[in-house]
């Protein structure tokens, strides 16, 4: 194992692969990478599953098994998913048992396409969760208005969540008070709170990206100075939340009755600025009780050459609001920013969706043909 990996796990920082693919399963690499890079955790998305079919021969028996059964493609669609998540749990499921549950996780998304609607998030939330049937399952939901009242009642029926597509302190906020509630909701439909489990997914990368192409256009030397450094300021302000929210006394009585603290998650910690030093959403965002999720280039990045020195985020929360504080005073809408980044990562995730859809569709087609 990389001394670097090393390192950052015990400073409490979980390493988890953004990614999976039948390929990966299949041929051993998922598991060399729990045995050999410290990885304890796997999260998706419709992107990666978009990815994954379209290379390869992995899932060409299954397809022609569900063009067979005439299975349509929506269906379909939840059998290819389902069954590389449930090949995930089991690959994890002895970290999942060797640390009582925090870790071994593997996070499989509700169809985006549902973003905007309770009843129907929840709807599929179960129908995943019942499909899988693994306890270190995931439901990923969004944390858009209507993902909101969903959380609280998935976590309400004792399904562990994973919340995505958190960009917003206030949204995190938000966030944190439904786990509060769904985990009230559960102890009163008699869940064992104890194995109920659950993320939030503050994404950091996609912050400076749209935050540095504002900064650009401003185009004065202050705002050029204020570059690629909103995304770390953002995530370490949500951990200082986290720190208040994890705190009150409402905590208090869920820990007593045997809750587990929703961890935050670093997602999209991929360096997008090629100017950027690679590990830079790691090394930047080192805490006690974090998840961290990489995709491979990062984690070999990081294995590779990352700089590891302890708690870089509590210390920082001076300098972080006063970052926010220079963003505000140059013209740069921090609203506005993230509402647009919420928007547009449905947007993605739908788009990534219907091509998965679409090639699925296309399999199917192309087996039904050749039988």
């Amino acid at each position: 194992m990389s001394d670097n990996l090393k390192r950052l796990s015990d400073e409490g920082v979980s390493i988890w692969l953004d990614d999976i693919s039948r390929e990966r399963l299949r041929t051993g690499g998922l598991a060399a990478l729990v045995r050999d890079s410290n990885v304890v955790g796997v999260t998706s998305n419709p992107t990666i599953f978009a990815k994954a079919l379209s290379k390869g021969t992995a899932y060409d028996d299954q397809v022609r098994d569900l063009a067979l059964r005439g299975v349509d493609v929506e269906e379909a669609s939840r059998a290819i998913t389902t069954y590389d998540i449930r090949w995930g749990c089991d690959v994890l499921r002895p970290v999942y048992d060797r640390t009582e549950g925090l870790d071994g996780r593997v996070s499989i998304e509700v169809d985006p396409r549902l973003a905007r609607e309770t009843d129907r998030t929840v709807a599929e939330a179960r129908a995943l969760w019942w499909l899988v049937d693994r306890p270190n399952l995931f439901i990923k939901i969004p944390a858009t208005p209507a993902g909101l009242p969903a959380i609280t009642a998935t976590l309400a029926e004792g399904i562990s969540v994973n919340v995505t597509l958190i960009f917003s302190l206030e949204r995190y906020g938000e966030v944190i008070e439904a786990f509060f509630a769904g985990l009230e909701q559960a102890r009163a439909n008699g869940h064992d709170l104890s194995q109920i489990a659950s993320v939030a997914s503050f994404f950091v990368s996609r912050v400076d990206t749209e935050i540095d192409k504002r900064l650009d256009k401003i185009g004065s030397d202050e705002a050029k100075g204020l570059r690629s450094k909103a995304g770390l300021a953002n995530a370490r302000l949500a951990y200082a939340l986290y720190e208040e929210k994890f705190g009150t006394d409402r905590w208090k009585a869920l820990k007593d009755a045997g809750a587990r603290p929703q961890r935050p998650l670093w997602a999209s910690t991929g360096v997008k600025d090629p100017n950027l030093k690679d590990t830079l959403y790691v090394d930047e965002l080192v805490a006690p009780g974090t998840v961290n999720t990489m995709p491979e280039a990062t984690l070999e990045a990081e294995a590779d050459h990352g700089e590891v020195r302890g708690d870089t985020v509590r210390g920082a929360y001076d300098d972080a609001r006063a970052h926010m504080a220079a963003l505000k005073a140059v013209g740069v809408d921090y609203d506005d920013v993230v509402q647009v980044l919420e928007d547009e990562g449905v947007e993605k995730f739908e788009a990534s969706w219907t091509e998965l859809l679409g090639s699925i569709s296309g399999e199917l087609k192309s087996k039904r043909a050749g039988a």
